[in-house]
């Protein structure tokens, strides 16, 4: 490991516990700070609305240290929109968000849009599948940038278990995320969740950032954070333990794709190779590949976007 980020382990490696919620809130008092709370959600009705009760309940009616939750749906066909709007969240179609740019399916698709839908000087994205959610989810990731500022973006760690196994979770962190970080950007390297969905950043900087439209996203916004604002700007918080539900192989092998990709973009813009994947699944005469196209595309930082920058003037 480099010093570098032995030395960044000791001063931006924290735990929820550093910061106490009163510390947390004199800080946000001082600086005037607003904070909005973002939930990505396609079909999420079993988790949605849990997690915005306990945000609310703790975060903005026992203390006020968020000031709003928006829920951006990106199409559920279940009753994600329902349930999270009846436990208090803002509720927004991604499709009605700058709907002059048609929308394309992905995560990063959501979190970009986000940006247009809230209005938080700092901006906590928290995924829509957790179950047993604390609250310290948030207060930690957040409290940093509200006490600290030179830091920048804050990504939470935590220990993910599968199946009851304590540390399993976190597959494509393992065998992917991890080794493209270690050979590629070594700086990068302590970051213990670095695909974690769970973190928050200064608007400032998020509005800077392109975002890959799919799951790329965590990655590439590492990468382009580090280069922009450099490795002390960024840091990470101990909140516990994760639970939330896990995806299948094949459904992890095209993420890895996707994030594969979003590395090899950033590594050498312009070389390009075949932008798909090919898996195998067993049918009645033996095994049939399938293949799908690996998210290629980037949003432009959202400064660039006209209707962006009018709504900063106004």
């Amino acid at each position: 490991m480099l010093e570098e980020v032995e030395r960044w382990l000791s001063t931006r490696s924290w735990s929820k516990t550093d910061r106490p919620l009163h510390q947390i809130l004199a800080a946000k008092r001082a600086t005037g700070q607003s904070v909005s709370v973002v939930l990505p959600a396609l079909n999420e009705e079993e988790t949605v609305g849990d997690i915005v009760a306990v945000i609310r309940h703790d975060l903005m009616r026992q203390l006020p240290l968020v000031d709003e939750i928006v829920v951006v749906d990106s199409g559920s066909t279940d009753r994600t929109s329902q349930v999270a709007a009846a436990a208090g969240a803002t509720v927004v179609h991604r499709d009605e968000i700058l709907p002059r740019v048609p929308p394309v399916p992905g995560k990063g698709e959501v979190l970009w849009r986000s940006l247009l839908a809230t209005s938080g000087d700092i901006v906590c994205f928290i995924d829509a599948d957790l179950r047993e959610f604390s609250s310290d989810f948030v207060s930690g990731i957040v409290g940093p940038l509200l006490t600290d500022p030179d830091v920048d973006l804050v990504k939470g760690m935590y220990d993910r278990p599968l199946g009851g196994t304590a540390a399993q979770g976190g597959r494509v962190t393992e065998l992917m995320a991890r080794p493209l970080l270690n050979m590629h950007w070594p700086q990068l390297a302590g970051f213990v969740q670095p695909l974690g969905g769970e973190y928050a950043a200064r608007r400032t900087l998020l509005e800077q950032l392109p975002f890959p439209v799919g799951y790329g996203v965590e990655l590439g916004m590492l990468v382009d954070s580090l280069h922009l604002v450099g490795l002390d700007a960024l840091a990470q918080v101990d909140v516990g333990v994760r639970k939330h539900r896990h995806q299948d192989g094949q459904a992890l092998g095209r993420m890895s794709a996707a994030i594969y990709r979003t590395a090899q973009l950033r590594l050498a813009r312009g070389h390009l190779v075949r932008p798909s994947l090919t898996q195998f699944e067993r049918g009645e005469d033996g095994f049939e590949p399938r293949t799908y196209s690996v998210d290629t595309e980037e949003r432009p930082p959202m400064v660039e976007i006209a209707e962006y920058a009018s709504r900063k003037v106004a």
